[in-house]
C-alpha cells in the first residue's frame, strides 16, 4: 500500500486534550489506542483528504477555502465503527455545511483520493477486535465534545514532515 499524504484540520489545545483523554481511556483498558501510534506527528485531527500525492491545486484550494475559515467549531458526537474483522473506532464530527462544501472543493482537486465522499471523524483506535468493541463503547461514553479546529496542516510521509498551511489568528 502506498504512503498517503494528507490534509488535516487540527483542534486547539483544549480539543486535543479531550481526544487524548479518550485515547488514554482505551489504553487504560488494555485496548488499542491512537496513543500507541509512535510517530512524533501523531495528533488528534480530522482528515480532509488523503492520497498517494497531493496536487498543488488541492493545496492552493485548501489554503484559500479552508484556511480563511479558521477557527471552525465542530462537535465530536457519536461513535463510529469502521472496518471488517478488526475495527477502527472514531468519533463522528458534526460540522457546518459551509465547511463541508469547502472540503469537497478541495477533495475534487485530488483525483486519486483514498475514499469517495467525506465522513468527518476523529480516530480513537485502530485494529480493535470485535470482541472488545462493547468495552470500548462503555468506557468512551456518549458525551459530545466541542472542538475548535484551528490549524490546517499537510502530512508528507515521504519526508516524514508536517507543514502548517494555515492557522487561526
Amino acid at each position: 500500500m502506498p504512503k498517503l499524504h494528507a490534509l488535516e484540520l487540527v483542534p486547539d489545545d483544549e480539543g486535543q486534550e479531550a481526544v487524548r483523554r479518550d485515547w488514554q481511556l482505551l489504553r487504560d483498558l488494555g485496548l488499542p489506542s491512537q496513543l500507541d501510534h509512535p510517530g512524533s506527528t501523531n495528533a488528534p485531527h480530522v482528515t480532509v483528504v488523503s492520497a498517494p500525492e497531493l496536487p498543488d491545486a488541492a493545496l492552493d484550494v485548501a489554503h484559500a477555502r479552508l484556511g480563511s475559515l479558521l477557527p471552525v467549531r465542530a462537535r465530536a458526537a457519536g461513535l463510529l465503527l469502521l472496518g471488517g474483522d478488526r475495527l477502527t473506532i472514531a468519533r463522528a464530527v458534526d460540522i457546518d455545511d459551509d465547511v463541508v462544501r469547502r472540503v469537497l472543493a478541495v477533495r475534487v482537486q485530488v483525483p486519486d483520493r483514498q475514499h469517495v465522499g467525506w465522513l468527518p471523524h476523529v480516530t480513537l483506535a485502530r485494529r480493535v477486535d470485535r470482541a472488545d468493541v462493547q468495552r470500548a463503547i462503555d468506557v468512551l461514553g456518549h458525551d459530545d465534545v466541542v472542538l475548535t479546529l484551528t490549524e490546517l496542516r499537510r502530512w508528507d510521509p515521504d519526508r516524514g514532515q508536517v507543514t502548517t498551511l494555515a492557522q487561526a489568528r
